[in-house]
């Protein structure tokens, strides 16, 4: 790279921004765009990239980019020596024409050089590649970055010439490319290059900014142009100043939402965060609902008491810091009060019908057109519940009320302007019913958990109500063949299989999945879904299993010793790895498993079966006979120990045999030629593998 480097900013002045994009889009162009100039050698490539993003731009700083790449040396392939020499060595009409082709003559002929031997030896001429020059290689980054972009939605709009359509994310009205303080004579998008570009649309200084060089960027547009331009700082400013209003408003905390701070983030260029207050009479109404409008449809941030509880309170940020602020906030209340008064309204409508008279009308809801409608899902969901309900000696009428009037939330007017709220309001409608607590909680917490790292149900009646729903989704949708591939998951079924997965394990439920899921497919008519769905669901979930487990650090021979085995009680998985885990730190657990791998391969290729106890009157040597001794005294202990669920234990006594099972592989011969001596060898061993095996495979953990 030349030594003449300098720091570079490039900026896209663009008409507002899609909010919910934003963020993306910055990393995305400073990502484009250093890697191109660092591809093409004008960038080192550690160089430091700082995005910026606001409403109205996109913009790179790219430290230590050179005016012009190194020149490179090339070596350029002609072709076989064969080809482009005749006997004499001189140059044939083919190599001359590939010369030509390259701007050379007959002259370059005696520089070319000769590389390999006998028929593959080729000619090469070697060159000098000119370095490209930053406005070259700016252009051509500019291309890709903005072919490049993931834009959502791209919009086609007319230049100032009137003909001319380009298409981008949203009309762009200026292009600033400086190098130090110099201006790169690029252009993109109809535009051409300059120093200048806007600020804030109501509060710069000045009607325009002009860049002194790449450096003062940040800081012009902060004073002369009113705006933060890079996105994580705007949106550190708006998190402290959101902290600091609650603070001066005394005992409160704004609600936290990440993406909701990214989302006012992408509409203001210069934050202002500022208090709103509504009456007090519509905290009667549930506070989710609130929160829900303010947030989605206002992107207020509603402030909580310590307790959690909402208060009648919010922070705005606003995009303009005007002296005197009681018009904006005046003007915020304004707008929030008909939201609120929607809400108590839905709230009040939906109360004078309970919920279980909503249940019949789901019959005419589809929930899916080869599946049939919602009630009739409703229908398949309460008896499974009930039938889990009572496998966990939980109350199977609580169950079966809770499914019942689960989905019956879907017909209020609540959750069709808030969909989000399915579940929520179901709790709420239902303890206003006067159903029991346990039942209006079940109601809420089936959808639980939602997606990863979410709460579980809070009790046996919830988790058998979340089981059976989750359970019905699987077995139906996957059932006719609507299997996930790749990133498609429309129905959501891998959240669902972990969902399942994480109830039985974390909640610690004595109950056999594969049971599970053939109780679900029997709801189902006949006919209706695949005859091998629930083994099928059952290997896909411990798939899921497999990458839970990762998540929690397991590794990934600790995982296949135990789901190699396709358990059905997930309950038992987490304390059967961690077991594995304590096996693998024994002095003789390397050797054992060895020794068991070695078992399975020598069952696997066995002609006959090797089934049956091993009669002792056929063990001929000292060291098979001693291994039956030690696998008949061992075995009703370890029986025992699984029994009880002591996995560790289990497999820390099987240690015990190391030494025999050492000396049969060194002194019997399992094949032997007569057939009663090899069958009886064989059912020693198998004998000895499925003790081995009793917690988990650990041939899995042979190296």
């Amino acid at each position: 790279m030349s030594m003449n480097t300098n720091n570079l900013l490039v900026e896209l002045f663009v008409e507002e921004l899609p909010p919910k994009a934003l963020k993306k889009l910055g990393e995305a162009f400073a990502a484009a765009l250093s890697e191109s100039l660092k591809a093409q050698g004008l960038a080192a490539a550690d160089a430091v990239v700082t995005p910026y993003a606001s409403p109205r731009r996109l913009a790179a700083h790219i430290a230590d980019v050179a005016a012009q790449a190194a020149d490179k040396p090339v070596s350029h392939k002609l072709m076989p020596a064969s080809v482009g020499l005749d006997a004499e060595g001189r140059a044939t009409p083919a190599l001359l024409k590939k010369l030509a082709a390259l701007g050379l003559d007959a002259a370059a002929v005696a520089a070319l050089k000769r590389e390999g031997e006998g028929k593959a030896e080729a000619l090469f001429y070697d060159s000098v590649a000119k370095g490209a020059t930053l406005a070259d290689g700016l252009q051509k980054a500019l291309a890709e970055a903005i072919a490049r972009l993931p834009i959502p939605k791209v919009m086609g709009y007319q230049l100032a010439d009137g003909w001319s359509t380009v298409n981008f994310v949203r009309p762009v009205h200026g292009l600033v490319a400086l190098h130090g303080a110099g201006v790169v004579p690029v252009s993109v998008l109809g535009l051409t290059a300059g120093r200048t570009t806007q600020g804030h649309r109501f509060e710069a200084a000045t009607s325009s900014v002009s860049l002194a060089e790449a450096d003062s960027y940040a800081a012009q547009m902060e004073q002369e142009g009113a705006v933060i331009p890079g996105f994580e700082a705007r949106r550190a400013d708006i998190a402290r100043q959101l902290q600091a209003a609650a603070e001066k408003v005394g005992g409160v905390k704004p609600i936290e939402d990440a993406a909701l701070l990214d989302e006012v983030t992408a509409l203001v260029e210069r934050p202002n965060v500022l208090v709103g207050r509504f009456e007090e009479e519509y905290l009667g109404v549930p506070q989710e609902c609130l929160i829900l409008t303010m947030k989605a449809n206002q992107k207020y941030f509603p402030l909580l008491d310590g307790s959690g509880k909402l208060t009648n309170q919010f922070l705005i940020v606003s995009n303009i810091r005007p002296a005197d602020a009681s018009a904006v906030v005046g003007g915020n209340e304004r707008v929030v009060r008909p939201r609120l008064a929607d809400a108590r309204f839905f709230f009040d409508q939906d109360r004078k019908k309970p919920l279980a008279s909503r249940v019949e009308k789901l019959g005419s809801v589809v929930y899916h057109n080869k599946l049939g409608s919602q009630l009739e899902r409703v229908n398949r969901v309460t008896k499974l519940a009930g039938e889990i309900a009572r496998q966990l000696d939980a109350s199977h009428e609580q169950a079966e009320r809770a499914a019942h009037l689960a989905k019956a939330d879907l017909l209020t007017d609540m959750v069709g302007e808030f969909p989000e709220l399915q579940g929520i309001m179901g709790r709420y409608y239902a303890a206003h019913d006067g159903e029991p607590e346990a039942v209006a909680r079940a109601v809420e917490q089936h959808y639980w958990p939602r997606f990863a790292g979410d709460a579980l149900p809070q009790d046996n009646v919830g988790a058998a109500v979340a089981l059976a729903d989750k359970l019905d989704t699987l077995v139906g949708i996957y059932g006719i063949g609507l299997v996930p591939t790749g990133d498609k998951d429309p129905f959501g079924l891998r959240r669902h299989a972990l969902g399942v997965l994480r109830i039985l394990a974390e909640m610690g439920l004595p109950l056999d999945l594969v049971r599970l899921l053939q109780q679900a497919k029997s709801l189902f008519p006949a006919e209706m879904l695949a005859d091998s769905v629930a083994v099928d669901l059952h290997g896909f979930m411990l798939e899921r299993l497999k990458g839970y487990l990762r998540d929690k650090n397991f590794a990934p021979d600790e995982i296949d010793a135990v789901v190699g085995q396709a358990p059905s009680r997930i309950d038992v998985v987490i304390p059967r790895v961690l077991a594995v885990r304590a096996f693998k730190r024994l002095p003789e657990a390397a050797a054992l498993a060895a020794a068991n791998k070695r078992i399975q391969n020598i069952l696997r290729k066995a002609e006959e079966k090797a089934d049956g106890a091993a009669n002792p009157a056929l063990l001929v040597e000292a060291a098979e006979k001693s291994l039956f001794e030690a696998v008949n005294k061992l075995s009703p202990g370890v029986v025992s120990l699984v029994d009880l669920g002591s996995y560790t234990e289990a497999l820390t006594a099987l240690a015990g045999v190391r030494a025999e099972v050492d000396a049969f592989f060194d002194s019997v011969m399992v094949m032997a030629e007569e057939p009663l001596l090899r069958a009886n060898r064989l059912a020693l061993l198998n004998s000895l593998g499925g003790l081995m095996n009793q917690v988990a495979d650990i041939s899995k953990l042979a190296a």
